[in-house]
């Protein structure tokens, strides 16, 4: 397995160095893209694919009277994203567990907010996982795609051929995979690096 195998499921040593890399160098990315967000102090959120947890943080910040839930498939993310966000879990604001977006292990209509930082790539079945956060959304909720990638720039294909199982989403892809889930109100932004930030209505 190469090494950028690490960004898909982190496993190992290499996994560990991935998510603190990912920690680090997704900040700037995370932070232009939560510009489009404006979450309620109070409100429950989910981040799949929360990778080593820094975006669960930052959503503590934005939320201090909810709650953050994080879920990733890798036990190597889990174990690092709880470290991160060891106060707050221990406060009974935060949790983070092994799951799969296939099959959210939460109850329907649950979450004011949920995100997806650099992860929609490696979801399996877009229609079905996105369908999936649909059901776990309360009614006029929010779902937040933020990715480096956009789709539309030379580069991505590279990483597409480097990484197994990679897919690299333009905005109107998404769009159509939100309003087959369900969704409406889909609203898109792009910047000069090729970052893309998706914003849906439940």
């Amino acid at each position: 397995m190469s090494f950028f195998e690490n960004t898909r499921k982190p496993v190992g040593f290499g996994g560990k160095i991935m998510v603190a890399m990912m920690n680090f160098g997704h900040s700037a990315m995370a932070a232009w893209g939560l510009h489009f967000l404006q979450p309620a102090l109070d409100a429950m959120v989910l981040d799949c694919g929360c990778g080593g947890g820094a975006n669960i943080k930052t959503m503590l910040k934005l939320c201090p009277k909810g709650k953050v839930q994080g879920i990733d498939y890798s036990a190597v993310s889990v174990e690092k994203a709880r470290k991160v966000n060891a106060g707050a879990i221990a406060a009974g604001q935060c949790t983070v567990q092994q799951a799969s977006v296939a099959e959210l292990p939460f109850e329907t209509e649950q979450f004011d907010v949920v995100t997806a930082f650099e992860t929609v790539y490696f979801w399996p079945e877009l229609a079905q996982n996105f369908r999936e956060v649909y059901r776990v959304l309360k009614p006029g909720g929010t779902f937040f795609i933020c990715n480096e990638a956009n789709g539309e720039t030379a580069k991505d294909d590279k990483w597409t051929q480097i990484i197994n199982g990679m897919t690299i989403y333009t905005d109107a892809d998404l769009k159509v995979y939100l309003e087959q889930a369900g969704f409406g109100r889909v609203q898109s932004h792009k910047n000069k690096k090729g970052w893309l930030c998706v914003t849906a209505q439940k």
